[in-house]
């Protein structure tokens, strides 16, 4: 299911009064698809991500979703439409993961909340999904963020909705976890078909798992593609311009920009020694000279580092003894 922005305006209404956030958005969202958004803080993407969910209303524009405006679903619809992880960790307890993951049945279960044996099947599907089986029986105020954020996300899989928005759902997870939950929901978009759209500030896992990435900026709508093609067309690059940090098209990865204040001459072969090398002197401000030589050279050997310079040589075993060396002839800040 596709979700379709014209020309969107969002923000915030307060009595006869708004205030915009960000206006002139325009983009696709396809199922099938990990769609990962991304943005400076402030820039209004949890904002986006609550008029999308119908939680706040837009301000001017359109919201296509399965070909109709959102405006025009009843509550009860929407909720058969759209399932929702916010960043916010539930003050939930007396209640165990399965009984958890079954309030996603909430929109089919009817005013008494009665479930059915599809009911439970469909939870049970969820959670094996997401592998928390392990968890099923645990009471939720026992979990780990990481395990907490499995069974939210197991919930909206529970809802059934062809769509999934999270709001950062890999924020307060340290990084195992959150490769993990990228992970599933690649996965899950994969083998259901959803529309999975979120948030997150974690550049590098989105810019290696997602398939699609949203730039979003202030003043400047939204600018998305595959990676890849942002890589190559600049919009990457344009992104953090001016901040210290700079796109590389080599690895596809950002990275904190260090002046350089002299250069040195490396030798050697295009080792993961020589590689890791290359990468502590340019986070010291020290460059890798080109065709003419300078005045002090490395030699990366196999089981050292070998430093020349005018007033001799020495010879290092790891890089850390080679910084150390370097800084003795001040090249180092």
């Amino acid at each position: 299911m596709t979700i379709t922005l014209k020309d969107l305006t969002i923000g915030y209404r307060t009595g006869a009064t708004s205030k915009t956030v960000a206006k002139d958005l325009n983009g696709e969202i396809r199922a099938g698809e990990l769609t990962c958004l991304l943005g400076a803080n402030g820039v209004g993407k949890s904002t986006l991500l609550r008029t999308l969910s119908a939680f706040l209303p837009k301000l001017g524009g359109t919201v296509i979703v399965d070909g109709r405006d959102i405006t025009g679903f009843k509550d009860r619809e929407l909720a058969r439409h759209i399932g929702v992880v916010l960043t916010e960790k539930p003050d939930i307890s007396n209640m165990t993961v399965r009984e958890l993951v079954a309030l996603g049945r909430s929109p089919y279960t009817g005013f008494w909340g009665t479930y059915s044996t599809d009911d439970l099947e469909i939870v049970d599907r969820a959670i094996a999904m997401t592998g928390i089986e392990e968890l099923s029986g645990r009471m939720t105020d026992t979990l780990s963020d990481g395990e907490r954020q499995k069974t939210m996300i197991a919930k909206a899989i529970a809802q059934q909705t062809p769509i999934i928005i999270l709001d950062e759902p890999t924020a307060f997870l340290d990084f195992p976890s959150k490769v993990d939950t990228m992970r599933l929901l690649h996965r899950v978009s994969r083998e259901t078909g959803k529309t999975i759209f979120m948030s997150t500030h974690d550049l590098e896992l989105a810019l290696q798992i997602s398939d699609t990435v949203w730039l979003m900026e202030r003043g400047r709508g939204i600018v998305s593609g595959t990676p890849e093609d942002l890589s190559i067309d600049g919009s990457l690059s344009e992104f953090f311009a001016g901040r210290g940090i700079s796109f590389d098209t080599d690895t596809g990865l950002f990275r904190a920009d260090t002046p350089i204040a002299t250069f040195v001459t490396v030798l050697g072969a295009d080792t993961v020694r020589r590689k890791m090398a290359v990468k502590a002197l340019k986070r010291n401000g020290i460059g890798v000279a080109g065709c003419q030589p300078a005045d002090v050279r490395i030699e990366v050997r196999d089981d050292c580092f070998v430093v020349a310079h005018a007033a001799g040589e020495t010879a290092v075993a790891t890089i850390r003894e080679l910084i150390f060396s370097l800084q003795a002839l001040r090249l180092c800040r």
